[in-house]
């Protein structure tokens, strides 16, 4: 069976099919291979015993011996029950397919309860595309799910390939000859190394596939038309007026010639594979198109078509089509609804879009979500005299999403920052991850209205989360990313990293020549966190331009200085272009950023442009000081991330997975949908993470109460279980410092008496710790974010002010120091007015703690450490509480896989 034939239902009836054998379904996904093409991986089924049949029939003898050490030119009938029936346990099959029809298999069978032995076969004619690098990496995963930690395989040594795809995976794989045959054994356990290898891998890949849409040699449009005020004419026109590089082919079905180019039919008239097809044909067409496109080997798509999912339940379901269509035949698409793509690249000078101005060719690359804010995006870079190498707006973002151009961008050399205008995420943590990457080499500026269900446009795949906007915050200031609150401000920021170097500190000088520009100035650096170290100077308005000169050069040469201020008003006697003048040639004699308010002025005029070691700059130009500042300021912490030590990721001792890994399962096993545990379920999971916490006993009298007291030693506490009084300020349902039975019958008479007519008469009783600071840790798992850590310091900060930190697991060192550092109640952690400070690093490690296993374990729908006494000599978790859940499809999981 041709898989090029089958409807647009086999992958679903596939898909239904492994389901209803017990494969789960987190275990399907869609990967971009090293060519930048997209195979689907997914679990093996019993209707795939003809498509094996016929995968194995194109194979060579050569690879047909390699795999199975035998020339076997046809499989058996029991051969073929034996590869497709599998127990998705001791046994697993995973398949490669493009357009339905199989290019790669993978399996293992489990040898003993920690080991299995893996193998591969892959196409012949799909060699060298990284599928069983892929395949490995899937298989391993789930391997890992399966309580299997190693791999082994026997590969004949002629057999070179399967060797590397071992041996550059980034395990510590051991070789053994035995009769000719290459014994290979590796640890799956994921290492700095193999995480790498699988990283750079997935950057290469998505960055080739962007490069493949970015840079068409041949570029076909569907749906151009003869009507001039047509889209497809207009986006014809756009094209040629770019002057376009490769070759335009205008597609319509009975036109001879669209304007002066021959036009053809259909996409398959058409005399060379198109690398890239502009499809502007009403949405009900575009499903017929995009199979044709298919079949005739196009590698990408520019859907600029409306009436998707944006339009209402109907769009929804064709858009879903349109995505299940696109991806079975490996092409990467770009929309719907999107407004377009622009290259400035000499060499391609593509406009695909519907802006028939564009932005000069620049070095500033730029991401939009909708077609009205790409308008907007790119009218504001033009007047600001910005100019763009790189353009895209992904519309309703079914597959090319920002983290696709910022995976491109990494190693573009032509573009030297990006910004971003994100209306919604689809996967925030794929995002921190490349954005971090990303960020390390070049400022990424965002403007984001937020990731709350409100904020998603219609026709935006995306999830519910229920995280507040202090975790996204939190997010992008992980990644070094420069958030920013609207396209304004991005274009603020984007001018002063575009033509400035980076500041090497916060110490900032002022001069100018108005005092009240000078005093307003000192004030915004001052609100912004700057360090006024230099003025402000103030000039007399009837200064020279040697004057201007003098007071900037004494300002960049001051040691003490890391940034200028330069603000001016139209001087009494010197002319505008001499001020100018004086000010360019002062800013290109140093290496320090200056920013510039020359009122009237806005951008990066050819007037304060300059030369400095080859490269065009400009002194970028403000209409206020505010505005100047504020980008500086951001630009400032953006700098000071960038020379910090980012950390090591946490990596605590005495991590027991496998024994959590069966608790939890237990735990699921008796209760299907969930549910809270008990004090000594959740003493005993957290136990296996090295989390110990204290024993508390519930008791029901006050005879049992004192026996308790006795039991833990005194001194001990007293405590309510009633949420009527746990969160109440002060000591309402607590006594302390219990030194003996008269005093826990005292207390238990007390507490009875007052909180009894409030039926919080429900008691515990724990040691007494030593007086600390009480702090609250908590680990949830979001259906957006995945896991996200919270720290506070217990009370009124937490539960009045709001004063928690979040961070984003998996977490460094540094993350966790700054997560104890973002709450504004954190000198209480350290001595405030005299107390003695808290071990910071016994709190650090029971944060990483928590953080790994949150990471570790997506069924913990909730752990909260309440409360954590932090003291001089340790931290003690006083009580835990932990609600398991079944686990959620996280949208970043620890293989590759398109969202």
């Amino acid at each position: 069976m041709e898989g090029g034939e089958l409807d647009d239902d086999t992958g679903v009836t596939q898909r239904i099919s492994a389901r209803a054998t017990g494969a789960p379904v987190e275990w399907e996904a869609d990967v971009v291979l090293r060519d930048g093409t997209v195979a689907h991986v997914r679990p093996i089924t019993p209707e795939d015993a003809e498509g094996i049949r016929h995968f194995h029939s194109l194979q060579s003898a050569e690879s047909i011996y390699l795999r199975f050490f035998a020339p076997l030119r046809e499989l058996s009938d029991r051969d073929i029950h034996r590869f497709t029936h599998v127990d998705h346990h001791d046994r697993v099959a995973l398949v490669a397919t493009l357009d339905s029809e199989i290019i790669g298999i993978g399996r293992y069978d489990r040898i003993d309860p920690r080991s299995a032995e893996v193998a591969f076969n892959i196409s012949d004619h799909y060699q060298g595309k990284g599928i069983g690098s892929v395949m490995l990496e899937h298989l391993a995963a789930i391997a890992q799910e399966m309580g299997i930690n190693r791999f082994v395989a026997e590969v004949l040594p002629q057999n070179r390939k399967m060797l590397t795809v071992f041996k550059e995976a980034g395990y510590e794989v051991t070789h053994h000859i035995e009769d000719g045959v290459v014994e290979v054994s590796f640890d799956i356990s994921p290492t700095e190394q193999s995480k790498a290898v699988q990283l750079s891998r997935e950057h290469r890949a998505e960055a080739r596939s962007m490069h493949t849409i970015l840079f068409p040699e041949r570029v076909a449009v569907i749906g151009a038309s003869r009507r001039e005020e047509s889209i497809g004419a207009l986006v014809m026109r756009n094209i040629l007026a770019a002057g376009f590089q490769g070759e335009l082919y205008p597609i319509h079905r009975v036109a001879d010639r669209i304007q002066g180019l021959t036009a053809y039919p259909t996409i398959h008239d058409v005399p060379q594979p198109v690398d890239l097809a502009v499809v502007v044909v009403p949405a009900a067409q575009a499903i017929e198109v995009v199979k044709d496109c298919g079949k005739a080997g196009v590698k990408a798509l520019l859907v600029l078509s409306a009436g998707f999912a944006e339009a209402g339940e109907e769009g929804i379901r064709l858009q879903e089509k349109l995505r299940r269509r696109v991806r079975r035949a490996g092409m990467r698409i770009v929309g719907p609804n999107s407004f377009g793509l622009i290259n400035n690249d000499p060499s391609v000078r593509l406009n695909a879009t519907l802006a028939s101005v564009i932005p000069e060719s620049g070095r500033l690359g730029l991401f939009a979500q909708s077609g009205a804010l790409g308008v907007a995006v790119l009218a504001s870079a033009a007047r600001r005299g910005l100019g763009i190498s790189v353009f895209a707006s992904a519309g309703n973002r079914v597959d090319v999403s920002g983290n696709d151009l910022m995976q491109y961008w990494i190693d573009d050399p032509e573009t030297d920052t990006v910004g971003l205008y994100l209306e919604s995420m689809g996967n925030p943590r794929k995002f921190s991850r490349i954005a971090r990457a990303l960020a390390a080499v070049k400022p990424v500026v965002v403007v984001s209205s937020g990731v709350s269900s409100f904020a998603a446009p219609p026709g935006h795949r995306t999830r519910v989360t229920n995280v507040p906007p202090q975790a996204f915050d939190a997010l992008l200031r992980q990644a070094g990313v420069i958030r920013v609150e609207n396209v304004h401000q991005l274009f603020d920021v984007a001018q002063l990293t575009l033509h400035q170097p980076l500041p090497k500190g916060d110490r900032v000088a002022i001069v100018g020549n108005s005092d009240a520009l000078g005093a307003l100035s000192a004030s915004a650096c001052v609100s912004w966190g700057l360090r006024v170290t230099h003025g402000p100077v103030s000039l007399p308005p009837q200064a020279s331009a040697e004057e201007f000169a003098a007071a900037l050069d004494a300002a960049f040469a001051d040691p003490e200085v890391d940034s200028v201020v330069a603000a001016f008003i139209p001087p009494l006697v010197t002319q505008d272009e001499e001020v100018h003048q004086a000010v360019r040639n002062i800013v290109a004699d140093h290496e320090k950023p200056c920013v510039a308010t020359f009122l009237g002025m806005r951008g990066v005029g050819d007037d304060l442009s300059y030369e400095q070691d080859g490269v065009r700059r400009s002194v970028p130009a403000y209409s206020m000081p505010e505005d100047g500042i504020r980008a500086l300021n951001a630009v400032t912490r953006y700098a000071m991330w960038r020379q910090r030590d980012r950390g090591t990721q946490v990596a605590p001792v005495g991590i027991d997975r496998l024994r959590a890994e069966a608790l939890i399962d237990g735990f699921l096993a008796d209760s299907p949908d969930g549910r809270a545990l008990t004090r000594e379920e959740a003493r005993e999971l957290l136990g296996a993470y090295g989390i110990r916490v204290w024993p508390a006993v519930e008791v029901s009298g006050v005879d049992a109460a004192v026996a308790a007291g006795t039991e833990l030693t005194f001194p001990v506490i007293l405590k309510s279980t009633s949420p009527v009084v746990r969160h109440q300020p002060g000591l309402v349902g607590v006594r302390g410092d219990l030194v003996d039975a008269e005093a826990v019958r005292d207390a238990y008479a007390s507490l009875t008496q007052r909180l009894g007519p409030l039926g919080a008469d429900r008691f515990v009783v724990q040691r007494m710790a030593v007086p600390g600071v009480s702090c609250v840790i908590r680990a949830s798992e979001d259906p957006l974010f995945g896991p996200v850590v919270s720290f506070s310091v217990a009370g009124p900060p937490t539960e009045l002010l709001g004063d928690v930190a979040h961070r984003i697991p998996p977490l460094t060192d540094v993350d966790v120091t700054d997560l104890i550092d973002g709450v504004k109640a954190a000198p209480l952690l350290s001595g405030h007015r005299g107390a003695a400070p808290v071990h910071r690093a016994a709190l650090a490690d029971l944060i990483a703690r928590l953080s790994v296993l949150a990471d570790d374990h997506p069924e913990l729908s909730s752990v909260e450490l309440n409360p954590v006494n932090a003291w001089t000599g340790g931290v003690d978790v006083l009580g835990a509480e932990v609600v398991v859940r079944p686990a959620l499809v996280r949208k970043d999981p620890g293989r590759r896989r398109m969202t």
